[in-house]
């Protein structure tokens, strides 16, 4: 099917960041007091080394703004009898300007600084930054400029002590050839887990050992390196969406929500609220292709919010990114979420979404999802390539079409011989049809 062309910032409006305005001018009053307070104190030093104050006074005494105020009547006599030059007029000016900025700059800092710690992972933060490959080693062994984010939603709500990674995203971002690949892997793939007894799902790697257990098993799976990685809780989900004002997608077919008991949506572009958006992303059993067809949802959807992510003007990023930060956990920086969206921003962006090839498996009375081997290999060397996912008549390059890492799916731990088995069950080709190439112009 056609592309789909997406044009403007008119897609939804953005809520106006009162609250962080707020914010950031306590902490610019803040930082501007503080600033005053220390040059205050220094023109105190100042006056008393020249003799014009008493240096008792400027020890003993607790007022350095009177102190001050002393010193600069002795000073404006002091220039009533000088030559009254424009150099000495001009530095009260410049220092002023000095301290307005340093304020400003300390504000901005404090902001930052909030900002990060709302991103922070907190205590899982050490081993996940060991799990993650730094973009410059991800660079020399994939040959490209694109790197891998493994974007995670977890179905954690308030007050759980354990949860599960519900939706597994590998990203792959291109800011030089401005492409953003999204392949969904199944939840319930069949693999071996470190330090797990028996089989698996995949989407136990969150549980039995966190975000940093999540990026190597997944890493090992789809054999690439990740650079990054991004978290978003059920709640956190709704927020994004609802800070966004809501988010365009295009519903590729008709759908009962009746499995959170949100009505239905009809088939078609639509606007769609943080509740609604949550829902449609937990839909499995009333979707064409099941689970396969939830994970199509979910792409749709990361797509909507990346779309109208990177149409916020310059000067609405901080602000948007401020109010996104409260919603999502990320070894990433403010500063690296902003330089990010800036790159892809003005420029015709390309976004392919896909799913590893897949099929329903029963094994041992339980429900797995099983790999197609064969075709994951090759989809991931289209990934890594920049190329289109889905496009099974690409001509692969190198280094890619030589790689036996890419798609290696080690920890895999469904039947090799897999042919016959995923002709006879559901797969990832039983999802209501959509167009899997997006471009933002």
């Amino acid at each position: 099917m056609a592309a789909r062309h997406f044009k403007g910032s008119d897609d939804a409006q953005r809520p106006e960041t009162a609250s962080s305005a707020s914010r950031v001018a306590e902490a610019a009053a803040a930082a501007e007091a503080t600033v005053a307070m220390q040059n205050a104190a220094e023109a105190a030093e100042e006056a008393a080394g020249e003799g014009r104050v008493p240096v008792a006074e400027v020890k003993d005494s607790g007022d350095v703004y009177g102190l001050v105020n002393k010193y600069n009547h002795h000073h404006r006599r002091r220039r009533k009898r000088s030559s009254g030059s424009h150099r000495n007029r001009a530095l009260p000016i410049l220092g002023g300007v000095l301290v307005l900025v340093f304020a400003i700059l300390c504000a901005g800092a404090v902001w930052m600084a909030q900002l990060n710690k709302s991103l922070s992972m907190g205590d899982e933060a050490e081993a996940v930054t060991g799990a993650l490959v730094s973009e410059e080693e991800a660079a020399v062994e994939v040959q490209n400029d694109g790197f891998y984010v493994l974007l995670v939603g977890s179905d954690a709500r308030e007050g759980d002590t354990a949860s599960r990674g519900d939706v597994l995203i590998l990203a792959r971002v291109d800011p030089t050839k401005h492409v953003v690949t999204l392949v969904s892997i199944p939840r319930d793939t069949m693999v071996s887990i470190a330090g797990a007894v028996g089989t698996q799902k995949i989407n136990a790697t969150y549980a039995y050992g966190g975000a940093s257990e999540a990026v190597y098993e997944m890493s090992k799976f789809c054999g690439v390196p990740i650079s990054h990685y991004a978290e978003v809780d059920f709640e956190g989900l709704e927020r994004v969406v609802d800070l966004l004002g809501g988010v365009w997608v295009d519903v590729p077919e008709a759908v009962s929500l009746s499995q959170t008991g949100h009505g239905s949506l009809a088939a078609g572009p639509q606007m769609l609220d943080g509740e609604t958006a949550l829902a449609y992303a937990r839909e499995r059993y009333n979707a064409s292709g099941g689970d396969f067809g939830r994970a199509q949802a979910q792409r749709l959807i990361v797509q909507a919010i990346i779309r109208q992510t990177m149409q916020a003007g310059p000067a609405q990023l901080p602000g948007l990114i401020n109010n996104l930060a409260a919603c999502i956990t990320t070894d990433y920086t403010v500063t690296d979420l902003v330089s990010l969206a800036m790159q892809f921003q003005g420029q015709k962006t390309t976004i392919y979404s896909a799913v590893c090839p897949s099929y329903a498996l029963w094994q041992d009375g339980v429900s797995y999802v099983g790999t197609m081997y064969d075709e994951w290999r090759d989809m991931m060397k289209r990934v890594d390539a920049g190329l289109d996912p889905n496009d099974t008549s690409v001509e692969i390059p190198e280094p890619q079409a030589s790689s036996e890492k890419l798609g290696k799916a080690e920890n895999a731990e469904s039947p090799k011989d897999y042919k016959d088995l995923a002709a006879s069950s559901m797969s990832t080709d039983a999802v209501a049809p959509t167009d899997n190439v997006t471009t933002i112009d």
